[in-house]
C-alpha cells in the first residue's frame, strides 16, 4: 500500500470512528436507538446540508424541523464570508505575516520574518525565553510551535531547522493574565469574538466563545483537543465545555480540576471593543472572526480568521431554546 493509501484509509476510518463516536453520544444523552439516528442524521445531510457533527453539536435529535431551520449551516456560513469579504483581501486573514502587518497596533508584540535573514531574527531573540514560530498559512493550531530558547543554545541551527521546516514567522510570546491561566495554565487560553461590519458601517458582535487547552498542548484550538464554551454578556462561563475531539463535555477541567462555571475574563469589555475598532482596518473584510488574549494590560488580537465558526456559537449545550442564530446574523447584517 502507497503512503497515499495509507494516509486515506486512516483519514476515512478516522471519520467513520468520529460518525460512530457521535451517533453513540447522541444516543446517550437522548435516548433514541441508534438505527433512528443514523437516518436522521443521513436526511439532515441531505436536507439541511449539515454533517454528522453538526447534527450532535446543534442538538437536532431533540428539536423538529421548523427550529432546524433556523440554523446557519456551513453552506450559509460560506455564502455569507463570500458576501462580505473581497476576494483578494483574503491573504490578510490567511497569512500571519501579512495580518501582524496589518494590525500591528492590535497585536501588542514584536515579530519578524525569518526570510529577511538569520541577522534580524537573532536580533529578535534577544532577552526572549521563548517565543512562537508559524507557518504563514497554518490553521486551527496546527503549524505552530513555542520555542523555549533553554533548549536551543545555537540560534544558527535553529534558525537552519526553522527555514526547513517552512516556519517563516516568528513572533514574541504574550503575557498571559494570570487569572486567564487558572483554566490551563499550559496553554493561551483565548475568546472567538466573532464581528460584522453591516451596510450602516457598525460593528456588531455575533457572539463570543472562550477556549481552553487541554494541559497538553500550548495552544486552545478545538482541532487540537482545546474546549470551548459560550461567555455570557458579562463575559462569565454558564455553561459547560465541548470539545470536538472527544464530543464529550466537561463542567471541570480534565487534565487539573478546574471548576469553570463562574470563571468570568477579566477586560472583557475592552476585548469587545478591541475587536470593534479592528473591525474597520481593511474596509474589504466585513465578517472575522478574532481570537483574543488577555495580557496583563489588556487584551491583545492573536489573529484572525476569514472563516468564522458557525457550529461553535450554536452548540446546543449553549442554547436551551432550540432556536439557532440565524436570525441574528440577519439582525447584524441588516443593521
Amino acid at each position: 500500500m502507497s503512503k497515499l493509501s495509507v494516509i486515506i484509509h486512516r483519514a476515512s476510518t478516522a471519520s467513520l470512528k468520529r460518525f460512530r463516536n457521535n451517533i453513540n453520544v447522541v444516543h446517550k444523552e437522548s435516548g433514541k436507538s441508534k438505527l433512528y439516528l443514523f437516518s436522521d442524521m443521513l436526511y439532515c445531510v441531505f436536507r439541511y446540508g449539515i454533517g454528522y457533527l453538526d447534527y450532535n453539536i446543534f442538538g437536532f435529535a431533540f428539536i423538529g424541523k421548523e427550529k432546524r431551520k433556523t440554523y446557519v449551516t456551513m453552506k450559509e456560513n460560506i455564502e455569507l464570508v463570500r458576501r462580505l469579504n473581497k476576494r483578494e483581501a483574503y491573504d490578510i486573514l490567511d497569512n500571519k505575516l501579512l495580518f501582524n502587518q496589518k494590525y500591528k497596533d492590535f497585536i501588542k508584540r514584536d515579530f519578524v520574518d525569518l526570510r529577511e535573514g538569520f541577522e534580524p531574527f537573532e536580533a529578535f531573540l534577544a532577552g526572549k525565553e521563548a517565543f512562537f514560530a508559524k507557518q504563514l498559512d497554518s490553521f486551527g493550531g496546527l503549524g505552530v510551535k513555542k520555542v523555549r530558547l533553554s533548549e536551543y543554545p545555537d540560534h544558527k541551527k535553529l534558525y537552519d531547522e526553522l527555514m526547513q521546516a517552512e516556519m517563516f514567522l516568528a513572533e514574541g510570546v504574550i503575557e498571559q493574565h494570570p487569572e486567564m491561566c487558572r483554566p490551563c495554565p499550559q496553554a493561551l487560553n483565548t475568546m472567538r469574538i466573532t464581528t460584522i461590519v453591516n451596510d450602516r458601517h457598525e460593528a456588531k458582535v455575533l457572539y463570543v466563545i472562550f477556549r481552553v487547552g487541554n494541559g497538553k498542548s500550548d495552544v486552545d484550538n478545538a482541532t487540537s483537543g482545546g474546549m470551548y464554551t459560550m461567555l455570557d454578556e458579562t463575559g462569565t462561563v454558564r455553561h459547560p465545555f465541548f470539545c470536538d475531539k472527544t464530543a464529550e463535555t466537561y463542567t471541570v477541567h480534565p487534565n487539573n480540576g478546574f471548576v469553570f462555571k463562574g470563571f468570568q475574563v477579566p477586560y472583557f469589555k475592552e476585548a469587545l471593543e478591541l475587536c470593534q475598532k479592528a473591525a474597520f482596518v481593511e474596509p474589504k473584510l466585513r465578517y472575522i472572526g478574532w481570537d483574543v488574549g488577555i495580557s496583563p494590560d489588556g487584551p491583545v488580537l492573536v489573529e484572525g480568521n476569514n472563516l468564522p465558526g458557525y457550529d461553535m456559537p450554536q452548540n446546543h449545550l449553549f442554547n436551551p431554546s432550540g432556536i439557532g442564530m440565524k436570525s441574528v446574523y440577519e439582525a447584524a447584517i441588516q443593521g
